[in-house]
């Protein structure tokens, strides 16, 4: 049976868990099981900037992170489902995937 692979990325852990969780209650209300969402590793940006704007003085840093989360969720191919999951409203800042696996 095909599967369908929902990849989310975000730099917005609360909001990627909460579309992680509405796609959850879609699946549960339609008695279809999924497996997921599976947290992957968090990938941090950093970058380190002298505070001086001249770049002389003393050795004084800013440290500046970015965080990207990501989630993994697998599911059956189901047409209702899948209608009902790409209606739903993403934020912007949320990255969606959607694959068709076999």
């Amino acid at each position: 049976m095909p599967k369908v692979r929902i990849k989310l990325n975000s730099t917005d852990i609360e909001m990627l868990n909460n579309i992680c969780e509405s796609i959850k209650e879609v699946a549960k209300s339609s008695g279809i099981t999924i497996s997921g969402p599976v947290p992957l590793p968090t990938k941090r940006l950093k970058i380190t900037t002298r505070k001086s704007p001249c770049g002389n003085g003393t050795a004084t840093f800013d440290r500046f992170e970015m965080r990207i989360h990501k989630r993994l969720i697998d599911l059956p191919a189901n047409e209702k489902i899948l209608h009902h999951i790409m209606r739903m409203h993403i934020p912007k800042n949320v990255n969606i995937k959607i694959e068709m696996k076999d």
